[in-house]
């Protein structure tokens, strides 16, 4: 497989020169080293190279700051094309370089599937933001995993409470049709289990509409859609997926208004092309949604881009995908920081300890502020019961031109999720053989 990697040495990113590879001892000596695994080629090229950028542009910023407490950043990107076995394969060939690798964003639901049997035993903290498995919120099950700032169930929950909303509370759903056009993957069919639940409470049919991956031909599904006529249609979709619905629905005439997208089908690609046509959808976001204005896009705009040194294109910078890399990026080294709290500041840390700063996150707002991300984000504080540490979201709308959020912040009904996550987490302990985390492991 051909790897696309980008080595950038810590020390040499303030004059903008091309970076050389250290040596493995200067590495562990001097720089905490993080594998980029991301998609610039194939079908999700579109989506998934702006959050690319967005991770790399942060890691270069924290770089321009001085590091974590001195310690830079070392990192290593490498093309997985989406697909599983080569996220698999990068993992692979990535983690034991440099000392190790410090964590993993999978940046994929199938990946995360897969990863999640090797993470534990090569002890790197996986962090899937907005992705992944639901269930892994439970870190007395998942001690490696951690689907910050937000689960599938988490937005599917949002986006059933901002149409409950819009129809005048819950008891008017009772009756009502709710499709789900998903992706037929692992990522599509997360959302299943809580709809089908809240169906239950509420009395609405669900309808379950797979579209086959890349997702170009839908016409069938859209069919089914204008025959059937939901009252409301979510989305749960991926790259050229999400464009493909948009088209669709406006050719069989259904009002995109009453269209619902998971935070990975509500960007800027997703709608662009289609323009006028997606005026109306709605999509739920992972807290963030596109901010050209906050702090931590003019730092970045003006240490990187301005300077030359960033990645990819400037106009993409506050983007919501280019955001999104930035702050699932900004996870995993405020858990580096966490880790330092403990186990030494201005020292390089390992995959268990950063597991602990990860599990130990508390990000208040001034600390939020203060690192650029006011008005981005909302406070995130985990523990070992808990590796999600945050679980609201805002839906934003397609105006035509540009998203803008339409609704307040929405909190996920704990009440709804968690029993679900015990129940779930619970039979993959049964499963896999596993024993719950006692109160001391917690601590360790």
């Amino acid at each position: 497989m051909k790897l696309r990697k980008i080595v950038l040495a810590a020390a040499m990113l303030a004059t903008g020169a091309t970076a050389v590879l250290t040596s493995p001892a200067m590495a562990q000596a001097k720089e905490q080293y993080l594998p980029v695994l991301s998609y610039r080629t194939g079908p999700y090229a579109p989506n998934g190279t702006p959050t690319a950028n967005g991770i790399v542009d942060y890691y270069k910023l924290v770089n321009a700051r001085g590091g974590i407490n001195g310690v830079k950043l070392l990192f290593e990107e490498c093309e997985t094309g989406y697909d599983t076995a080569r996220s698999v394969e990068c993992y692979e060939r990535l983690k034991g370089k440099n000392g190790g690798a410090t964590l993993i964003h999978p940046w994929s639901t199938g990946a995360t599937f897969a990863l999640t049997e090797k993470a534990p035993g090569d002890k790197i903290p996986l962090i899937t933001t907005g992705y992944g498995r639901s269930e892994s919120a439970d870190g007395t099950i998942f001690k490696w995993n951690f689907p910050l700032l937000g689960t599938y169930w988490v937005a599917a929950d949002a986006i059933v409470q901002a149409i409950a909303k819009k129809e005048g509370g819950f008891d008017k759903l009772k009756g009502k049709k709710i499709a789900l056009v998903f992706h037929d993957s692992p990522f599509g069919k997360e959302p299943i289990p809580l709809l089908q639940e809240r169906a239950k409470m509420h009395g609405f049919e669900l309808q379950l509409l797979p579209v086959t991956a890349p997702g170009v031909e839908q016409k069938a599904t859209w069919l089914q859609v204008r025959q059937s006529r939901p009252d409301y249609t979510l989305l749960w979709g991926w790259g050229v997926m999400n464009s493909t619905a948009l088209k669709e629905a406006q050719a069989t005439g259904y009002p995109r208004e009453k269209m619902y997208g998971v935070w990975w089908s509500g960007a800027e690609p997703d709608v662009k092309d289609v323009g006028q046509g997606a005026k109306g959808y709605n999509a739920v976001t992972l807290q963030h949604g596109t901010d050209k204005n906050a702090p931590i896009v003019k730092e970045i705009l003006a240490k990187l881009h301005d300077k030359g040194q960033g990645t990819g294109p400037k106009d993409e910078v506050g983007e919501t995908l280019y955001l999104r890399g930035v702050v699932s990026a900004a996870m995993g080294v405020e858990g580096i920081r966490a880790a330092q709290e403990r186990f030494g500041k201005g020292k390089v840390m390992t995959g268990e300890q950063v597991r602990w700063g990860l599990e130990n996150l508390n990000l208040t707002q001034a600390k939020l502020d203060a690192l650029g991300f006011k008005g981005v984000m909302r406070p995130v504080s985990t523990s070992c019961a808990d590796h999600v540490g945050a679980s609201a979201a805002r839906i934003h709308t397609w105006d035509g031109s540009k998203w803008e959020f339409t609704s307040d912040w929405i909190e996920a009904d704990q009440q709804i999720i968690r029993p679900m996550v015990k129940s779930t987490a619970g039979k993959y302990a049964a499963e896999k053989k596993l024993t719950a985390r006692t109160p001391a492991d917690c601590q360790s």
